[in-house]
């Protein structure tokens, strides 16, 4: 592992345990809050490509099984990913090396833009996570996945935002050379 690579996991890997302590904002109607910390799941896939943007989500889902608090509310523990949030989580590391993938095959074509990597991270970021939370969601509490689904609705405008934000942090690093 180069220094480089090290260094920006390291970094990346701080925003997502950092964004996990911002609590959760609950909705009610299903147990799963609006959480910060996918932006930085984004954020890994755009700024550390496929590989290591999949290995340092990774590693962070690695410490919030160990038990430490790095999930959203500073939360941790195995149960996590047992619980609602499951298919979120298991999502993560996914979403991370699809947008990283796409982040790369971007760029070798120099067709890397905003808009390019907001449709990335709004493919990968929103629809995937959200998709397999719903799926998730339909597993652990036998929610129907219609329901399921449509809750996932209340998701969108944040998740949205949180794309754009990523799109925008990923492009102004991309044009610094300041991503792997």
């Amino acid at each position: 592992m180069k220094t480089k690579e090290l260094t920006l996991s390291a970094i990346v890997l701080a925003i997502i345990i950092v964004l996990g302590f911002v609590p959760g904002v609950p909705l009610g109607f299903i147990p799963v809050p609006i959480a910060l910390q996918n932006v930085g799941i984004m954020l890994a896939g755009v700024i550390l490509g496929r590989k290591w943007g999949f290995l340092t989500v990774l590693g962070f889902l690695l410490l919030a099984a160990l038990g430490l608090p790095v999930l959203t509310g500073g939360n941790g523990g195995f149960a996590h990913f047992m619980g609602p949030t499951a298919g979120y989580l298991i999502a993560y590391p996914v979403a991370a090396g699809l947008i990283g993938w796409a982040t790369e095959v971007l760029r070798a074509r120099q067709q890397l833009n905003f808009v390019t990597l907001l449709v990335t991270t709004l493919i990968f970021g929103l629809v995937l996570i959200d998709v397999l939370g719903a799926v998730g969601l339909t597993i652990v509490t036998h929610m129907s996945l219609g329901k399921a689904l449509l809750s996932q609705l209340a998701f969108v405008p944040g998740d949205a935002a949180k794309a754009v934000i990523a799109a925008f942090v990923g492009t102004v690093l991309q044009a610094r050379k300041l991503t792997l």
